[in-house]
């Protein structure tokens, strides 16, 4: 009989693994979307984990922060997502996902309208740090905008004024001609009070710049921060109007950050992409680029890049 209830015991903890794989949703996990519209191509992306028998979802929409959905609902290998309740005016946002293949598709619904939807699982990108760097080479030569291109339609206002880049008014985007990978970037901001704006690393992750009232953004949404996802800590006294540096370290997904020689970020994981990011596709290199749609009098100096040296 002990034998027996041995082998039992033995039997069970075996199956265990077998089991506990086996109810692993195929929607955990980390998901980049890069999603088709007739006027643009827009980045979101799902961060989902299992908690407590359910699943914890987050969505970052290609504007604005990441946020958590709540009205979440699994039936086997399909998922219905509500990103926005229906108000008077406008109808629900409701995103309709089968997981197969190791992705995730399906479509976005909004009254009459609706969108075609691929999700494919966002990489690691855990690399170690580069034994060494080249040495900072200028990204911006003070004289004229070679190496800088404007994103979109709208008109651009930047300008370079007595060797400073400088976005007069709101308008276009800039971004560098140049795609990076792994790399220190330096750069001297001088933000004007109630401006906002933010330099976005590899095109898809944005350090924020702002001197709107404090009561307008959370501290992981100021000045400093990955834009909804990594706060800064500390956080520094604010200074608008007065020109601050920033030096930001970014090897895979790690990135650490120096502003004004204090270290407020400090090899911290970016989970994802942020509100604004040109793509989802998170493996590749991409630009630096700099928001100009938000506000004018920023000004900017002294940019430049270093890459591991090969």
């Amino acid at each position: 009989m002990r034998k027996f209830k041995s082998s039992l015991i033995l039997a069970a903890a075996l199956l265990l693994p077998a089991l506990a794989q086996k109810s692993t949703s195929p929607f955990t996990g980390r998901w980049d979307f890069n999603i088709t519209t007739p006027h643009a191509t827009r980045a979101c992306w799902l961060g989902i984990t299992a908690k407590g028998g359910d699943l914890e979802v987050w969505y970052q929409p290609s504007g604005g922060n990441v946020y958590q959905v709540k009205d979440v609902h699994v039936d086997g290998s399909h998922l219905t997502l509500t990103l926005s309740a229906a108000t008077a005016k406008i109808p629900a946002t409701t995103w309709d996902l089968e997981a197969a293949g190791g992705k995730l598709t399906g479509v976005q619904k909004s009254g009459d309208f609706t969108t075609q939807l691929t999700g494919t699982r966002a990489p690691a990108l855990k690399r170690s740090a580069p034994a060494a760097w080249t040495d900072p080479e200028p990204l911006f030569n003070g004289k004229d905008l070679t190496g800088w291109e404007p994103i979109g339609p709208a008109t651009s206002h930047w300008k370079v004024e007595d060797g400073l880049l400088v976005n007069t008014t709101h308008g276009a985007n800039l971004k560098s001609t140049r795609m990076f990978e792994d790399f220190k970037v330096h750069y001297e901001v001088n933000c004007p009070d109630d401006g906002n704006s933010g330099f976005y690393l590899r095109g898809r992750y944005e350090v924020q710049i702002e001197y709107e009232p404090l009561s307008d953004n959370p501290v992981e949404r100021r000045i400093g921060s990955i834009y909804g996802r990594i706060a800064p800590t500390p956080e520094l006294p604010r200074a608008p109007g007065q020109w601050e540096t920033f030096d930001v370290t970014l090897v895979g997904r790690t990135v650490t950050e120096v502003h004004n020689g204090v270290t407020t970020i400090d090899r911290k994981e970016i989970e994802g992409i942020t509100g604004g990011a040109l793509d989802a596709n998170e493996g590749e290199p991409g630009p630096f680029y700099i928001q100009g749609d938000h506000t004018g009098g920023l000004k900017f100096r002294n940019i430049t890049v270093s890459v591991p040296q090969r």
